[in-house]
């Protein structure tokens, strides 16, 4: 099947699902085109059915800002012509579904129709989306999709609540290849880190406000004063300079390490003993089921569809948004008794092995195929 993939190519969690299904499907024969302003974070191997597209946006004095999604309409036109793409999956509801929608009428005039599916990642839907300047057009080009998928029952049901959605809404969860994260054997970098055997915490995010960095930084803070342990960040984003300055404030500053944004995260995730993500929302919690594929327990709120992925008492432990007190107290729980922490690190991978790549692939593939063929019926 020839397939054209919309996607952000940063390393938010929507650009990371796309971009990882778009390889699966290349290597199991499909050819897949990916579109995007630039080329994805996660896309660094070469597949020989792999193709990617930039978007082009010109600047002109007339514009206050350039026309990304006129630009991204046209280009998706050029690349289904060009290659004759069977369909088109975009990933975020803004601007991809409705720049799908510009494409498909233009291609429309001239006797070619492409089905478009639309996946719904999360702040698309529940703070972008429920803006009044962006709510008509996104609500407009959900439902002009052919398809309409969710990562998690809650983002379903978030979508219900405020959009007025008149086609079903498919729950395909979020996925992680297992293989790629099994934990690795590498000793030398832990004791690089942890020189004196010190616990390690991990936090992975993109620094915004909604993933209350400064949560993170309080219950580590908890933690080390009742257990000798160090925490990496990974990411970057708005947010690191607030944590820098708070953990200096509670004196764990020598103690934390930022390391910015990673492309192998697997190998940090590979000498972790816990992962804390306090977000005040996730649509699913891509970053909790990559640790937990790794074998790190999770402690996190139960905020959005988190409860789908971390299971309180198995694989980990929930807590309410801005719970640091109770997050602290399970963190130290674990990371005091390692009969107990080995027992997490067991259920974290039985969990999540059931959202491994192998089996929620087949989902999308009978998806596609389900939508093409109702195209040429």
């Amino acid at each position: 099947m020839r397939i054209g993939i919309v996607c952000y190519p940063t390393f938010g969690g929507s650009g990371v699902l796309a971009t990882e299904l778009g390889k699966a499907l290349a290597q199991e024969g499909h050819s897949v085109h990916f579109i995007t302003y630039q080329q994805p974070v996660r896309l660094t191997e070469f597949l020989p059915n792999l193709y990617y597209h930039e978007v082009q946006v010109p600047t002109y004095p007339l514009f206050d800002y350039p026309p990304y999604e006129t630009a991204l309409a046209s280009t998706l036109v050029d690349v289904i012509r060009n290659h004759d793409l069977e369909l088109l999956h975009v990933h975020y509801a803004i601007p991809h579904a409705s720049a799908a929608y510009m494409a498909k009428q233009i291609l429309r005039t001239e006797g070619k129709d492409i089905p478009v599916i639309t996946t719904l990642h999360g702040t698309d839907i529940t703070l972008v989306g429920r803006d009044k300047t962006y709510e008509p057009v996104v609500t407009f080009s959900i439902n002009q999709s052919d398809a309409i998928t969710a990562v998690s029952e809650n983002l379903r049901q978030e979508t219900l609540n405020h959009f007025k959605i008149v086609k079903p809404i498919e729950v395909i969860h979020n996925f992680v290849d297992t293989a790629r994260f099994r934990r690795k054997p590498i000793d030398a970098f832990r004791q690089v880190l942890a020189p004196k055997g010190e616990k390690i915490l991990v936090h992975a995010s993109n620094f915004r406000k909604i993933k209350r960095v400064q949560d993170v930084v309080r219950i580590f803070a908890a933690v080390r004063a009742e257990v000798p342990s160090k925490l990496l960040f990974i990411g970057d984003g708005p947010e690191r300079s607030t944590a820098e300055e708070l953990s200096r404030e509670l004196g764990v500053f020598d103690c934390v390490r930022f390391v910015g944004k990673q492309d192998q995260i697997e190998d940090i995730l590979s000498i972790a003993d816990l992962f804390l993500l306090t977000s005040e929302y996730e649509s699913f919690g891509l970053a909790a089921l990559e640790a937990m594929a790794a074998g790190v327990p999770v402690i996190s709120t139960e905020a959005g569809g988190l409860g789908e992925v971390n299971i309180d008492g198995k694989t980990g432990f929930t807590c309410a948004v801005g719970d640091v007190a109770g997050m602290s107290a399970h963190a130290i729980e674990l990371l005091q008794d390692d009969q107990l922490l080995q027992q997490f690190r067991e259920g974290a991978r039985m969990q999540a092995a059931s959202f491994d790549i192998s089996n929620i692939l087949p989902i999308y593939e009978t998806l596609y195929q389900k939508v093409v063929e109702a195209y040429r019926s």
